[in-house]
């Protein structure tokens, strides 16, 4: 491995952050100067991002734990339009007003894991509304449009494989490689940005920015991308059955969460806990090394740090416990998460497999009957024996709750009200 002088590369090639980068070496001499102020971009579709966006919060995390200063930008502006990247079909267009309720929510979440407040290099929240929203289209075209190759912009992969599948791109959405560019430009003018940071699959649209730096102001710009994660089975990392992890609390429950770190296949956990997690390489190489029912101690480390960094250490500890007095003590704990269900409902009886489905443990009434006949779905930890068996409150506690579990480790606790 390269010898680098700065903290912030060699720590990003030791944990396997690293897909491809246009100059190493810039890179490098920026960071061990403390001078490297890097950006990653994030369109506001949602309230909340999702872990397939955690590589590149934690490559900022990076960056600001060794002395540099990393931007989220927020992308006000180009969710107007839509990154046609990875996709088949046109983004639905969302309202000014819902955008910016969705970055409202994001930086949230950003807080965690980035601190915008003190410090000698404080993160920076950047929204591109603030300069692409005043542009005029006519001086666009001829300032920054005038540098691009339509030829060059047919071969990037986020047009190219949309033509490819004959799927529609809208012109809107072709423009929007323009406006990633012109960000960096805009970026590098008002903070002094000079490196961007993305997936893979934004390595196209990265390059162009950089070369749009040096075409319109001579500016010596740098880019890196992380690679695609996916699990030792071949999954794509983040998705389930039930949809995206949300590291918003309010779209998905810190238990819920760290139950999906404790549930990694044990051939991920190394790596994962080098990508989601703090921990020293010389504690993760002792817990890989775990072996039989040993790894599940490791998993739970995972699951404990990776939440902690995502929710804080308080919701991190009782997930932690709630998973204890669940599995290790039989135990109904107080904190699983909760589907209240009217008390008359529960009084005249609900189809097992439907009660299923509506507490979120099967995304449809066909998955919860074959969940059920499987024998996954559980009532009060025992197996439900027949899918339309009808679950009333003669099988609630004495205090009106009712334990529904999708195998041995989703469980949610149905309240009468």
């Amino acid at each position: 491995m390269t010898q680098f002088k700065s903290d912030f590369m060699r720590v990003l090639h030791e944990r396997g952050f690293v897909h491809q980068c246009t100059d190493s070496d810039a890179l490098d001499r920026k960071a061990a100067a403390g001078e490297l102020i890097a950006y990653v971009g994030y369109d506001c579709t949602a309230d909340s991002l999702h872990i397939g966006h955690l590589v590149t919060i934690m490559v900022l995390r990076w960056l600001q734990k060794t002395g540099n200063q990393p931007i989220a930008l927020m992308g006000g502006g180009t969710t107007k339009v839509g990154d046609p990247s990875g996709r088949d079909e046109t983004r639905k267009l969302l309202t000014a007003e819902t955008i910016d309720a969705n970055m409202q929510a994001i930086r949230r979440s950003f807080a965690n894991f980035i601190s915008f407040d003190g410090g000698a290099k404080p993160a920076i929240m950047a929204n591109n509304a603030e300069w692409l929203d005043g542009l005029m289209y006519i001086p666009l075209l001829r300032d920054v449009g005038r540098h691009f190759s339509v030829n060059r912009m047919l071969t990037m992969d986020s047009v190219r494989l949309r033509l490819e599948r004959d799927q529609p791109l809208s012109f809107l959405e072709f423009n929007y490689m323009i406006l990633q560019s012109y960000d960096f430009v805009e970026l590098a003018r008002r903070y002094g940005c000079n490196a961007q940071f993305g997936g893979s699959d934004q390595w196209g649209n990265i390059v162009m920015g950089a070369e749009l730096g040096r075409r319109m102001e001579e500016r010596e710009l740098y880019g890196l991308t992380v690679p695609l994660i996916t699990t030792a089975s071949g999954a794509k990392m983040g998705k389930t059955a039930a949809g995206a992890v949300w590291l918003n609390p309010v779209r998905l429950s810190p238990y819920d969460y760290w139950q999906f770190w404790r549930n990694t296949e044990d051939a991920d956990v190394g790596r994962f806990l080098r990508l989601f997690t703090d921990l020293p390489l010389d504690e993760i190489a002792r817990l890989e090394k775990l072996g039989g029912a040993e790894i599940n101690e490791a998993k739970k480390v995972l699951a404990f740090e990776a939440t902690r960094l995502c929710h804080g250490e308080q919701d991190a500890g009782k997930a932690a416990e709630t998973a204890r007095k669940t599995f290790e003590e039989g135990a109904l704990a107080d904190t699983l998460p909760t589907f209240d269900v009217a008390k008359a409902a529960l009084e005249k009886g609900i189809p097992a497999y439907e009660l299923l489905r509506q507490a979120g443990l099967a995304t449809s009434n066909a998955e919860a009957r074959r969940l059920i006949k499987g024998g996954g779905g559980r009532l009060n930890d025992q197996p439900i024996a027949d899918e339309t068996m009808a679950i009333t409150l003669a099988h609630a506690d004495g205090e009106g709750r009712i334990k529904l579990s999708a195998g041995k480790k989703k469980h949610v606790l149905v309240r009468a009200i």
